[in-house]
C-alpha cells in the first residue's frame, strides 16, 4: 500500500548525502603517490604506515557503542540495524574525532487526493527532511565516547504535518490525527553514550537522552535504508516508532557477542504540540500516579 501511496506525490525532487562511507574512508586516508615514486615497502610497512603499531581509530569509525562491532550496525538511539545494511554520509575527522553527517531533502508537490472528492485524503506542497551529525573518539584503550545530534525542519517547511492516507496514531490541537503525519521536532535527538570494552565480546554502555531513545521498539525509520528514497513514513510510525523523540531517557546495558541486555528509564509521553520546545523530564515509567 505505502508504495502505491507514494505514486500520488507528483512532483518530488530530493537531494541527500549520497556518498558511500567506504569510498570516503578510502579517498581520505590513502595516501597518494606518484607512478614514478612506488616502491616496494617492507612487509610491515604499507603506504608509509607502521603496521606493527596499533592503527589510529580515526583511521576507521566502529559502531558508536562498541570497539569491535561495525559501524553498520548503528541505529537510532542504541538499537541495531543488520550488518548487511548500506551506510551513506560524509565522514571526517580531527586527530582525535571521527564524525559523520547524513541528511535527506524532499522538495515535492503530494497530491492524496487525486480524485478531487475530498472524502479522503489532500495535497501540498512540503519538504520533509532531517540531518543528523554524530562523532566520536576512543578514550585511553577500552573507552568510548559519542554523541550524536538529530534534527528536522518539518515544522518550518511542512507546517502541521503532510497528508499520508491511512496514517493514525497521535493527535493534533486535540483532534486525533487520520490520513496525516505530523511534522517532527526541531530536535529528535540529543544524546550522549560511553561504551567500556571488557573483552573483544564483551562492553558495558551508558546512555542518555534530552530528546533521546529508550531502547523499545525498532531503530525509527529515518535511520532505515528503506527511507533514503522515500520521504513519508511508513503506516506503523505512530505506533512502532513512537517513543523516538522522547524528552529524557536514560539507558545502561550489557553485548555480550551477539547478543545485548538494556534497560531504559523514560519520560512515557510523545512530545507535545510545540515542537521547538525541551519539555520537562519525567522519568516516570514504573511509577505509581
Amino acid at each position: 500500500m505505502e508504495k502505491i501511496l507514494f505514486l500520488f506525490s507528483i512532483i518530488s525532487i530530493s537531494y541527500s548525502s549520497y556518498a558511500q562511507h567506504e569510498h570516503h574512508l578510502m579517498r581520505d586516508t590513502i595516501p597518494k603517490q606518484k607512478p614514478d615514486s612506488l616502491k616496494v615497502a617492507p612487509a610491515d610497512k604499507i603506504n608509509g604506515m607502521d603496521m606493527n603499531r596499533p592503527m589510529s581509530h580515526h583511521m576507521s569509525m566502529s559502531h558508536v557503542y562498541s570497539l569491535n562491532l561495525p559501524m553498520n550496525r548503528n541505529g537510532s538511539g542504541t538499537g541495531w540495524l543488520p550488518d548487511a545494511s548500506p551506510m551513506y554520509g560524509y565522514m571526517f575527522h580531527s586527530p582525535k574525532w571521527m564524525y559523520m553527517l547524513h541528511y535527506n531533502l524532499f522538495l515535492r508537490y503530494n497530491n492524496q487526493d487525486f480524485t478531487g472528492k475530498g472524502i479522503r485524503g489532500n495535497s501540498k506542497l512540503d519538504a520533509p527532511d532531517w540531518i543528523m551529525l554524530m562523532g566520536q573518539r576512543q578514550v585511553k584503550q577500552n573507552g568510548l565516547f559519542h554523541f550524536n545530534i538529530m534534527a528536522s525542519l518539518d515544522a518550518l517547511t511542512g507546517g502541521n504535518g503532510y497528508p499520508l492516507l491511512f496514517q493514525s496514531g497521535e493527535s493534533y490541537k486535540a483532534q486525533p490525527l487520520v490520513d496525516r503525519q505530523h511534522p517532527h521536532d526541531l530536535f529528535a535527538a540529543l544524546s550522549v553514550g560511553y561504551t567500556q570494552r571488557l573483552s573483544k565480546k564483551v562492553d558495558v554502555f551508558g546512555y542518555f537522552g534530552y530528546p533521546g531513545e529508550p531502547a523499545i521498539s525498532a531503530p525509527t525509520f529515518m535511520h532505515r535504508a528503506s527511507a533514503m528514497n522515500d520521504p513519508d513514513a511508513p503506516l506503523g510510525h505512530h505506533w512502532q516508532d513512537a517513543t523516538h523523540i522522547t524528552f529524557g531517557v536514560a539507558t545502561a546495558g550489557i553485548r555480550v557477542d551477539k547478543f545485548k541486555l538494556e534497560l531504559s528509564d523514560f519520560t512515557g509521553r510523545e512530545p507535545d504540540e510545540n515542537r521547538y520546545d525541551f519539555e520537562q523530564m519525567k522519568f516516570e515509567q514504573g511509577k505509581k500516579k
